[in-house]
């Protein structure tokens, strides 16, 4: 069984309920077990023509080139395999479709890593086509598995966004100005941020602010009609909402104090926007691709080193969501196509993530 969303239309899905396919030489079937879903997955839906997102996992049904399965984070267990080093049983961490299964052509890279070496799959980012053994991941743990499908794909973004800032003597020492707050890769980069000294401007709807100012990792939160109260210090600007109102309002404000512009999400790109003017004052708004920077990262330190210093940053991190984060369980994909268009719509609370289980 699938979800799938219209390309050109994303409140538009439909349910498909085909007969598995057969499994070909050297393939191996995943029983999709359970994932997540926040406004992360609407970003991938409103990038995806963009980044190619819809590359990952092509429509199985009629008119497919109309129609994507929507890229999710979550755990699957090997029920059928034709791959002599990925026996049945194996759980897996990373990236699937909205789907009850995945067939992958797995390459086991190590003991800890899988890679999809399916052939439409070659020329996408290489990020997204790992998955993690596991048995074998410190990183897992049984009681975590929630906050891990929910949190540490959107942590390891927060980790490159203020890996970037740190990266450049300038910017490490400036003011770190995050739209979006409550956005779970806000709240994550907020906290690296504040770790290291950094002051760290949380700007949010009035909705949310009394969530945004209790997490703790802002030591200032204002609202989106406020943004002129920012202090005119050398300042990095990481934009979550991908509103371009915003955006130009922050950076006209800021005039030659704004040092970076860095564009990461679009939490609020389906709503009604302003155009900016040309040329916007500051610096040009550059997007943050996370695999790139993370295939830049593991060029430079390797895969394992890579892994553990996230790994630690994580630690730091996911016992604090004990605080704030409440999860809501909901069973099957016709649920997971209902929380779908509630996400899609707006209608969402910060402080919930979403648990399918199929």
């Amino acid at each position: 069984m699938d979800v799938e969303i219209l390309k050109t239309d994303f409140a538009v899905t439909r349910t498909l309920n085909l007969a598995p396919a057969a499994l070909g030489n050297a393939q191996a079937r995943l029983r999709v077990d359970r994932f997540g879903l926040s406004t992360n997955n609407i970003s991938y839906a409103q990038s995806a023509a963009f980044l190619q997102y819809w590359e990952f996992f092509p429509s199985t049904g009629p008119e497919g080139e109309l129609w994507g399965r929507l890229p999710v984070w979550g755990f699957g267990d090997v029920v059928e395999s034709n791959c002599a080093e990925l026996v049945v049983g194996t759980r897996l961490f990373g990236y699937f479709p909205m789907s009850n299964e995945l067939i992958i052509t797995p390459n086991v890279n190590s003991a800890s890593t899988v890679i999809d070496m399916s052939a439409h799959r070659a020329q996408l980012p290489s990020a997204y086509n790992s998955f993690r053994v596991c048995a074998v991941d410190p990183l897992f743990g049984e009681d975590r598995e929630a906050q891990i499908m929910l949190l540490y794909p959107l942590y390891f973004t927060s980790f490159v966004v203020d890996d970037f800032i740190e990266d450049d003597e300038e910017l490490k020492k400036a003011q770190v100005i995050i739209s979006s707050a409550s956005a779970k890769t806000a709240i994550g980069a907020a906290q690296l941020a504040h770790r290291r000294g950094a002051h760290v401007v949380g700007v949010t709807s009035k909705g949310n602010a009394d969530f945004v100012r209790a997490l703790g990792v802002y030591d200032e939160v204002l609202l989106y009609d406020q943004v002129g109260e920012i202090a005119q210090v050398p300042s990095v600007y990481v934009d979550i909402t991908g509103n371009q109102d915003l955006c130009y309002r922050i950076h006209t404000h800021l005039g030659n104090s704004l040092l970076h512009s860095m564009v990461v999400g679009g939490t609020m790109m389906g709503q009604q926007q302003t155009p900016h003017p040309t040329p916007l004052p500051g610096p040009t708004p550059t997007f943050l691709f996370a695999p790139s920077r993370i295939k830049l990262r593991t060029g430079q330190w390797g895969v394992d080193e890579l892994n553990r210093r996230v790994a630690a940053a994580w630690e730091a991190f996911v016992d604090s969501t004990d605080a704030w984060l409440r999860l809501e369980t909901y069973e099957g994909l016709g649920e997971a196509e209902r929380v779908y268009q509630q996400l899609l719509a707006g209608i969402m609370d910060p402080a919930v993530g979403y648990d399918i289980q199929l």
